[in-house]
């Protein structure tokens, strides 16, 4: 059997499908039964007529005539070729747009109803301006030609039509962002902003947590040596853990709260710990080359060891910070940037400072006893109520 669409003689509207069984008088019969009027003749789109059951193939579009000749097809508006829709549709509300080579077809109305303010919107708003010069760049069809990608294009039409925002899962958020951009779709662009920021926080993205890392200590055994190189702990509550030992060089610790954390000996070398809280950490024996902890809080940490290893902070990165009260006898801090940082009551005997950055720096009441500032920056650093005299010869070279 063979299925074919068959529609009156001259209209491709109400069409019928059929059954093409045995004969062309029971397709003749079965049309008059349905059409309830009298077939006769039956015709290809061409306008041949049909005189064989055999010269029918499957999926054949046909005209059923009740005598007449073919009837040539008038196709209506709603069949109407896109090539044909030229920018004389437009001013009856139709417009056909060429996208990077894809043809469009769309109601000014969809282009200026939902998003007024948008460059669509004011591109369409009325086609008869003159001053809307880029109007008269169509293709040869007459579609108006944009250059823009047509796959990023397709969601921001179909927003437009019944605002919703459909995305299939090989479309890119990103693109069709950077499209509603372009054609100034305000409301469309905020929707896309989520999406994106959703999509690029992955898993792999976010930060660890405090059970995270709790996680892994336990489940490793203390004499391990643990790798926390590169890690993502951004604002994580570290607080009073036993981080001994572990490496955190290069992993972004920023606003991370390490209050009375056990840092000793551990390797924080080119880490961000900027903002971070570390009051009252143990930093005994750590190493922190060129480590970023601009305004963090280092409240009364300890970096002292009694079995004399000495905490390395060469070329850290301390501005602003507050060390107030800390324990730092023989730590190195050559030339760290201490610029506007908080050392007050801080115990620095035996401290290298050679060539560090201290302008502006509060050391009032620290015990600089020993201390190696040997081509430090000074300027306007507070040296008052010491509890051993600075001596000229700590400080030149």
């Amino acid at each position: 059997m063979r299925r074919v669409i068959l529609f009156r003689n001259g209209t491709e509207i109400d069409g019928k499908v059929f059954l093409v069984t045995h004969s062309l008088e029971e397709l003749l019969t079965g049309a008059t039964n349905k059409f309830g009027v009298n077939i006769k003749r039956i015709f290809t789109a061409q306008g041949g007529e049909i005189d064989d059951i055999r010269l029918i193939k499957d999926d054949d579009i046909l005209y059923a005539s009740e005598g007449e000749p073919f009837i040539k097809l008038q196709k209506s508006q709603r069949f109407q070729d896109i090539n044909s829709l030229t920018p004389l549709a437009a001013h009856h509300g139709w417009i056909s747009l060429n996208i990077g080579g894809r043809k469009f077809v769309t109601t000014r109305s969809t282009l200026t109803t939902k998003d007024p303010g948008s460059m669509l919107a004011r591109m369409f708003a009325d086609v008869n301006d003159s001053n809307q010069l880029w109007l008269n760049i169509t293709d040869k069809h007459g579609a108006y030609l944009i250059d823009r990608n047509p796959t990023y294009f397709e969601p921001i039409l179909n927003y437009l039509r019944h605002g919703r925002l459909i995305l299939n899962n090989n479309i890119n958020p990103e693109g069709v962002l950077e499209e509603a951009k372009f054609f100034g779709i305000d409301s469309l662009i905020s929707l896309l902003e989520e999406i994106v920021q959703e999509k690029n926080s992955t898993p792999d993205c976010l930060p660890l947590s405090r059970r995270d890392v709790i996680n892994a200590l336990v489940s490793t055994s203390h004499s391990s040596e643990l790798r926390f190189q590169g890690v993502n702990l951004t604002g994580a509550d570290l607080s009073r853990l036993d981080l001994r030992n572990i490496n955190f060089k290069y992993a972004n610790l920023q606003k991370t709260k390490l209050v009375g954390a056990n840092l000793a000996f551990c390797c924080l070398e080119r880490a961000d710990l900027s903002h971070a809280n570390l009051e009252g950490a143990n930093l005994m024996g750590v190493k922190m080359l060129c480590a970023n902890l601009e305004l963090s809080n280092m409240l009364s940490c300890n970096f002292e060891d009694p079995a004399g290893s000495r905490a390395n902070m060469e070329g850290v990165n301390l501005k602003g910070a507050n060390l107030e009260g800390s324990q730092m006898a023989a730590v190195n801090l050559r030339v760290a940037t201490l610029k506007n940082a908080n050392l007050q009551n801080c115990d620095l005997r035996g401290a290298v400072l050679a060539g560090a950055d201290l302008e502006n720096c509060d050391l009032s009441g620290s015990d600089l006893h020993e201390a190696n500032l040997r081509g430090a920056n000074l300027k306007d650093a507070a040296f008052e109520l010491m509890l051993t005299p600075l001596h000229m010869s700590q400080t030149i070279r």
